[in-house]
């Protein structure tokens, strides 16, 4: 059983999704029904969904912009694109998707086309840049190797390129955060909870300006690690050079 997310700008409840996909509800998969709002997976906590479908049925050029929305964030989950007959002459390269479904798909072919989307995962950065953590290497059984930049938890300490950084605890307790969550965007509300705890009263410009300390720290050669999803958050990308589309520097 798989944990699906549904974005469709009908109204947000189980019958939207069996008018979109009249098969799903024969499948044994969970569904959550959600807005055309690419930051509502943001905001669903540390767990991403399994595989995440688009409703292009009503609007062709509303939905296009979620899924270059949904490929800036570089989820590490496959995207399909639910479409009418009529759109498969305007889909081409600019629609960024892993599979398609037509809404006619019975339910043997839509199983078909998920179990198939589950088993080979998502072909964009998102999920190579996941394989790049190595959580037991040479650095010891507690460290995090994302790219160059290794995290040790047992000794506190964190190196770039072999280099040792000197981090205040905040830094460290925020460049950890991210590090565990390659590729995946993080709010700047989650890191100020999780970092800085619910009793702290300050605001989220204090998350930035640790973000732009710890870039300080990491050197030119290594600040586009941390990339900026603007009016969102950040995420590690793991990729040094020039940023991918979506991410920007602060």
């Amino acid at each position: 059983m798989a944990d699906l997310v549904l974005l469709t700008p009908r109204p947000a409840d189980d019958a939207s999704a069996a008018l979109v996909l009249s098969g799903l509800s024969l499948l044994p998969h969970r569904v959550s029904v959600s807005g055309m709002d690419v930051g509502a997976l943001v905001t669903r906590g540390d767990r991403e969904p399994d595989l995440v479908m688009v409703d292009a049925t009503a609007d062709l050029v509303q939905a296009r912009g979620v899924l270059r929305s949904l490929a800036a964030l570089e989820l590490s989950v496959p995207v399909l694109a639910v479409v009418g007959e009529g759109a498969l002459a305007v889909l081409d390269e600019q629609w960024p998707l892993d599979d398609l479904v037509l809404t006619t798909a019975g339910p043997g072919e839509l199983a078909a086309r998920l179990r198939l989307a589950l088993g080979r995962g998502p072909r964009g950065v998102g999920a190579a840049v996941a394989a790049a953590v190595e959580r037991s290497s040479p650095d010891g059984p507690e460290a995090i190797r994302v790219a160059d930049v290794v995290v040790d938890e047992a000794s506190w300490t964190v190196r770039a390129g072999g280099r040792a950084l000197d981090l205040t605890f905040k830094e460290f307790e925020l460049l950890r955060y991210l590090v565990q969550r390659p590729g995946r965007v993080v709010t700047r509300d989650t890191l100020l909870q999780e970092v800085w705890g619910g009793d702290y009263y300050g605001g989220t410009r204090t998350v930035d300006v640790h973000i732009r300390r710890l870039r300080a720290k990491l050197g030119p050669e290594r600040e586009s690690l941390i990339g900026t999803i603007r009016g969102v958050g950040y995420r590690f990308t793991g990729a040094r050079g020039p940023e991918r589309p979506g991410s920007v520097p602060d």
